[in-house]
């Protein structure tokens, strides 16, 4: 048995929080103050999962802001950021555009910012 300890990062609050892990299993949690806390915590110690941001080129050589509208497995972060690199992408862009539908399992990357190009 050993006790791993976060920091939430689910709301501005940022309870410390301790998570003990039996045989790679959360078996309990103390700290959080709400039930987003607990759920991240034993998220965390199972597959840690964050929201990826990056930038993508667009055909006129500007950067594009972009993220994934979901998030993805901590361990996948350079493998996606390889095929994130290759993209370029066509303007005009709006924010919330889908500009890589499903470019990992069900999770499309999206434009985080506006471009109209020239």
């Amino acid at each position: 048995m050993s006790v791993r300890s976060l920091t939430c990062i689910e709301c501005p609050i940022g309870c410390s929080i301790e998570v003990t892990v039996e045989n790679g299993e959360p078996v309990s949690v103390t700290g959080n103050a709400c039930p987003r806390g607990k759920l991240y915590a034993e998220n965390e110690v199972i597959c840690p999962r964050r929201v990826l941001t990056s930038t993508v080129r667009a055909e006129n050589g500007e950067l594009i802001p972009v993220k994934t509208d979901k998030p993805i497995k901590k361990d996948e972060t350079f493998d996606l950021m390889k095929k994130i690199n290759r993209v370029v992408c066509k303007l005009p862009v709006k924010i919330g555009d889908i500009i890589v539908e499903n470019i990992t399992e069900d999770i499309n990357l999206i434009a985080t910012g506006n471009a109209e190009g020239v």
